[in-house]
């Protein structure tokens, strides 16, 4: 397993290959399809976004609210698919990493493949784990969309898996055959 900080450069991206684990730590940012669409809006009207989005990961998750005495209540991956509409956008703005769950266009996997990013993997059911790797979580644009708004987290050592590299290769379509061929 691999150590992995941010920012995500382009040069750490070339060097992750589909089926790696690694633990990432540093400062990601949570949107799910509200705020993306948010977010393309605000690029369609020439407007600035919340945040930079070069060499930034985004989560896609919608947060439940935090217990008492933590920074965050489950954070679990939501399905990806939701996001393919505005995800080559954001990746042609500069992000290079989203983390999720589930399968992903083709046009999703050529905009990765064009401006070099990564998709990784987060293990759906497990939220209550994910969260405790979560150690700052704050919103940094529209509150109004509640588990949905635009969070930045600090995260340590949050467990994922590399499903679809810079390159193309998918380890949701190549495991099965590997696996079938054995």
């Amino acid at each position: 397993m691999r150590r992995i900080e941010t920012p995500l450069t382009k040069e750490i991206v070339r060097t992750l290959h589909a089926g790696d684990t690694i633990l990432l730590s540093g400062t990601i940012y949570t949107a799910r399809d509200a705020a993306h669409k948010r977010m393309v809006e605000l690029l369609d009207r020439g407007e600035p976004l919340p945040l930079d989005l070069t060499d930034t990961v985004i989560y896609y998750v919608g947060p439940t609210p935090a217990p008492p005495g933590r920074v965050i209540g489950s954070a679990g991956p939501t399905t990806s698919g939701r996001m393919d509409a505005y995800a080559p956008r954001l990746i042609a703005e500069g992000e290079t990493g989203m983390i999720g769950k589930g399968f992903r266009t083709d046009a999703v996997v050529q905009a990765m493949k064009e401006q070099t990013a990564v998709y990784f993997a987060a293990t759906g059911g497990a939220g209550a784990l994910l969260s405790s790797r979560i150690l700052e979580a704050e919103i940094i644009a529209w509150e109004d969309l509640g588990p949905e708004a635009l969070r930045r987290l600090k995260v340590q050592d949050l467990p994922l898996t590399v499903v679809i590299d810079c390159e193309g290769h998918d380890l949701y379509k190549e495991a099965p055959i590997k696996y079938r061929k054995s």
